[in-house]
Parts: C-alpha cells; sequence; structure tokens
C-alpha cells in the first residue's frame, strides 16, 4: 500500500513538471523566443468553439481559403461596439471596403490586426518581434521601465509606441500612438488617434497565447477583448522564417464584388 502511494506521488511529481516546462530565462521570466508558427487554435470564436480552418482546408471542406476565413470572421460575434453616431460610418466603409479597406492596397495592417508574431527574439532589455507577410513587418518592444513619450509628442503610425513589462508571468505590451488610417478588422472598423491597445503574451510549455484588448473612447463605447490567439512553437531549433512575397497591388482595380454579412 505505501509503495503504491508513493508510486501515485512520484506520478503526480512528474506530470506537475511536465505541465510547468516552460522554458525561461536567467532572470526567471517565461522565455518567449521562438518560431511559433504552429496553430494549436487558427481562430476561436466568443463562444470559445474553435474554428479548424486549417483542418477544413485539409479535407476540401474550404472551397476558397480566403473567402471562407472572411466569412468566417464575419460570423464571429465578438466585434467593436461603436457609439451610435459612428455606426453609419462603420456601415458605409463596409459597404466600399475593397475601396477604403487599407489592406487591400498593400498597406500595412498595424496594429492589433496584424495579430501575433511568427518569430520572438527575447532579450533582457527588448522583444523583438518578426511578422510574416506581404511587408515582413517588425517590430522592437523596450521593456526596460521607461515611460511612454507624451501622445501630443508622437507623429501617429501603423504600429504605435510599443513598451514591454511582465505582469507575473505575462509579457504585457502597451502601444499608444496610432495613425487613424488602419482598421482593427473587417468590416470597416475604424479606430481614432487616441487608440490605445494592451497586448498580452502568456507562454504555457510550448504554447504561445496572444489577446489584445482594444481601448478607445472616442469611437467605442467600451473596450474591445480581441479573440485570444494559441500558437504552437517550431520544435527545430533551425528554424526559420521564409521571406514572403512583396504586395504589389494589382487587383484592387478589377474587384467588382465583395463579401458581405
Amino acid at each position: 500500500m505505501i509503495s503504491r502511494w508513493c508510486s501515485y506521488l512520484a506520478l503526480c511529481v512528474v506530470t506537475a513538471c511536465a505541465a510547468d516546462s516552460t522554458s525561461r530565462t536567467a532572470d526567471g521570466h517565461p522565455d518567449l523566443s521562438g518560431v511559433w508558427n504552429g496553430a494549436a487554435n487558427p481562430r476561436v470564436t466568443s463562444s470559445g468553439d474553435k474554428v479548424g480552418l486549417i483542418l477544413a482546408a485539409r479535407e476540401g471542406t474550404l472551397v476558397n481559403f480566403e473567402r471562407d476565413n472572411t466569412l468566417m470572421r464575419r460570423a464571429d460575434a465578438n466585434k467593436p461596439v461603436y457609439k451610435p453616431q459612428f455606426w453609419e460610418k462603420v456601415q458605409q466603409l463596409d459597404q466600399n471596403g475593397n475601396n477604403e479597406d487599407p489592406s487591400y492596397s498593400c498597406m500595412p495592417l498595424g496594429v492589433p490586426r496584424m495579430g501575433p508574431p511568427m518569430k520572438i527574439v527575447q532579450t533582457s532589455t527588448e522583444l523583438i518581434l518578426l511578422y510574416a507577410g506581404p511587408q515582413d513587418t517588425y517590430r522592437i518592444v523596450p521593456m526596460d521601465g521607461r515611460p511612454h513619450t507624451p501622445l501630443q509628442e508622437l507623429d501617429g503610425t501603423w504600429k504605435g509606441e510599443s513598451l514591454g513589462h511582465w505582469e507575473g508571468d505575462t509579457m504585457v505590451i502597451d502601444t499608444i500612438g496610432f495613425n487613424d488610417t488602419s482598421w482593427l478588422d473587417i468590416g470597416g472598423y475604424f479606430h481614432s488617434e487616441n487608440m490605445h491597445v494592451v497586448e498580452r503574451f502568456t507562454r504555457e510549455g510550448s504554447t504561445l497565447r496572444w489577446q489584445a484588448t482594444v481601448e478607445d473612447p472616442d469611437v467605442l463605447i467600451r473596450p474591445w477583448v480581441m479573440n485570444a490567439r494559441t500558437l504552437r512553437i517550431n520544435p527545430n531549433p533551425k528554424a526559420v522564417l521564409e521571406e514572403t512575397l512583396p504586395c504589389s497591388e494589382r487587383d484592387l482595380s478589377h474587384l467588382v464584388t465583395k463579401e458581405h454579412h
């Protein structure tokens, strides 16, 4: 009986250690470095249901991946809620999305629409975030405790001014100083220059959970908490990000239809 109980305790210890197998840096923080190009959940709706885009594509149930992905995103109930006086603008932008959506004319997606990075390089003082896409975008995020530049002194940009800090085992990236050109997502979801974005990165073992919260009291009734995305690390220590083709707009003038709600 005692032997069986000791075996049970040993199993529990091994299981607990396996559950807390998150790599850590010398200062004790989770190590976020790596190539995070495996999707543990390609997209999760506000109700928590996983939309298996990759699985569906493999099974041949998605006739047009880009179109069907757009339809699924439109069907997602988790949307930013605008003040009443701005809904007409949202609808007009959506109806003219082929011309108004900046992503259709090779403009950057911007934060937070660009989502989580595909690769992270972590040092003791900064994070380097690398993204795969037509612009091969990158971000350099200081995490040395410096304060934000006063908003009135910042020139609005697509990615804003990002600063990182740790809250327990979660890396929090706080970003201000945007232009008002990018969209939050398809559907005409615009924002103001006073948008404030908070991203949270939490590593658990071989997975990385990313979630962003958008605060924009100029146009939104309440903060919009975007759907979390969970990525899986590439176990190959020699994994690299492949160079993507540059964006060259040739189709915009030929678009004659769009996907509606």
